[in-house]
C-alpha cells in the first residue's frame, strides 16, 4: 500500500516552527515513525538530525546538557527530529535549553505515550511547544483514496478490525486477528508498565475488558472496583493511565440545567474497534453478534473523534440522559452550537428528539445517524 495521506499534513506543516517544539503524540504503531519518515523524505539529508529515544547512542548524544553541546550536535542543522522522545532523562529540560539556545533551530518530538506519564515534559516547555495527535487510520484518510463502493464493503472489516495501519498489509482476516491479539498482549500497556511500575497488568487487562462490554453505557466506578477486587482510586487512576496512552477516552455527561439530567457518570470509548474486540477476544462476524449497537457506536464516536482533531474543531463531546431513561448517544458543544445525534445500525430504526432534551435546550440540533448518512458525519 502507497503511503496514505494523513490527516494531520497541514496542520503539522504550520507547526512545525523556529524556536517551537512541535510534539506528535499517539498510541504505539499508530503510523508515527512512517509519518516522520515521509515528512523527511522531502527535506535534503543535510538540513535535519534525526535521533531515536530507543537508541542508546543517540540519547547518550543529547545528555550532557549544555550549549556547546548542542551547538556543535546541531551545527548547520535546521530540524532537530527525536522519535520516542520519552525515553530520554529529563527531555523536557533539554528540549527547553535547545529552543531557547540555538538561534532559528524547529524541533519535532514524538512520543508513544502522554509525556507526562513520566512528567518528562510539564513546566520546561511552557509557551515553547504545540501539539498534535495521530490515531489509526481515519475513514476521512481511507477515503481519499477509496470510492464509496469499496468504502462500503469494507465498513464490517472496519468494526471488526479497527484501523490500525498495518493491518492494511494483510488479506487474510485471520492475519489481522493475530495482529491485533500481538498489539495487545507486546504494545497496548507497555508504556504504562515502564513509566508507572505496575505489577498488575492482568488487572488492568480485566477493568480494560469490563469497559469493553460496557462501550456505550454509563460506567459506575464503585461496580469495576467491587468487580476487580482493587479500591476505586486505583480504577481511577488506571482509567486514568490508560487514556493517556490512547486506549481509551471518557465522555462525560452533559446538563445545564434540569435537575433529572445525570451528569456524574460516564461513557467510556476505545480510540480503535479493533484494539476493543481483541481484548475481549470476539471478532466473530456481524450477523451472529449481539453487540452490534455497541461497535457502530464506539466506531462513529472514535472516528468523530478523529476528524474533529485533524480538522481542528474545538468542541466538547458528552452524552445526554435522564434519570426517567431519556437519552442521546453523543452531543456536541462549541462557542454557538449545541447539537445532538443519536447512532443507529438499523437504517429503518426511527429517532425523534427527547422530548425533555427538546424542552430544556430548544435551540439545540438533532440528527440520526445511521449507514445512509454515517459518511457525512466522519469524513
Amino acid at each position: 500500500m502507497k503511503f496514505l495521506e494523513r490527516g494531520i499534513d497541514v496542520v503539522f506543516n504550520k507547526k512545525v516552527l523556529p524556536n517551537k517544539v512541535l510534539i506528535l503524540l499517539g498510541a504505539r504503531r499508530v503510523g508515527k515513525t512512517a509519518f516522520i519518515k515521509n515528512y523527511l523524505s522531502l527535506i535534503p539529508k543535510s538540513d535535519y538530525l534525526h535521533l531515536n529515544g530507543e537508541d542508546l547512542d543517540d540519547v547518550n548524544l543529547v545528555k550532557e546538557r549544555s550549549v556547546s553541546n548542542y551547538t556543535r550536535l546541531l551545527a548547520n542543522k535546521k530540524l532537530l527530529i527525536i522519535d520516542e522522545a520519552q525515553n530520554i532523562p529529563e527531555i523536557g529540560l533539554i528540549l527547553k535549553l535547545i529552543v531557547d539556545s540555538i538561534e532559528g533551530i524547529k524541533v519535532i518530538a514524538t512520543g508513544s505515550s502522554v509525556f507526562d506519564l513520566s512528567n518528562k515534559l510539564g513546566e520546561p516547555l511552557v509557551g515553547r511547544k504545540n501539539t498534535i495527535y495521530l490515531y489509526p487510520f481515519a475513514q476521512m484518510e481511507f477515503s481519499k483514496q477509496e470510492d464509496y463502493k469499496e468504502t462500503t464493503l469494507k465498513l464490517e472489516e472496519r468494526l471488526l478490525f479497527g484501523s490500525y495501519p498495518e493491518l492494511e498489509h494483510y488479506a487474510d482476516w485471520d492475519d489481522k486477528m493475530n495482529y491485533l491479539k500481538e498489539i495487545v498482549n507486546s504494545y497496548l500497556l507497555k508504556d504504562i508498565l515502564i513509566y508507572e511500575g505496575i505489577k498488575q497488568s492482568n488487572k488492568m487487562l480485566d477493568l480494560l475488558k469490563l469497559i469493553a462490554f460496557q462501550v456505550g453505557q454509563e460506567v459506575s466506578l464503585q461496580e469495576l472496583s467491587k468487580h476487580l477486587g482493587i479500591s476505586k482510586n486505583t480504577v481511577e487512576r488506571y482509567l486514568d493511565l490508560l487514556s493517556k496512552v490512547f486506549v481509551v477516552y471518557k465522555v462525560p455527561g452533559f446538563s445545564r440545567n434540569l435537575r433529572k439530567e445525570i451528569t456524574k457518570s460516564n461513557r467510556w470509548y476505545f480510540y480503535d474497534n479493533g484494539i476493543r474486540n481483541a481484548i475481549i477476544s470476539n471478532f466473530t462476524r456481524l450477523d451472529s453478534r449481539t453487540d452490534v449497537g455497541a461497535l457502530w457506536e464506539n466506531y462513529l464516536a472514535s472516528e468523530r473523534i478523529k476528524k474533529q482533531n485533524y480538522t481542528q474543531k474545538s468542541v466538547s463531546n458528552y452524552f445526554w440522559r435522564t434519570y426517567d431513561q431519556q437519552e442521546l448517544d453523543w452531543l456536541e458543544e462549541d462557542v454557538d452550537r449545541l447539537a445532538g445525534f443519536e447512532f443507529k445500525w438499523n437504517e429503518n430504526r426511527k429517532a425523534k428528539i427527547p422530548t425533555a432534551f427538546g424542552k430544556a435546550y430548544p435551540e439545540a440540533t438533532f440528527e440520526v445517524i445511521n449507514r445512509n448518512n454515517y459518511l457525512d458525519f466522519i469524513t
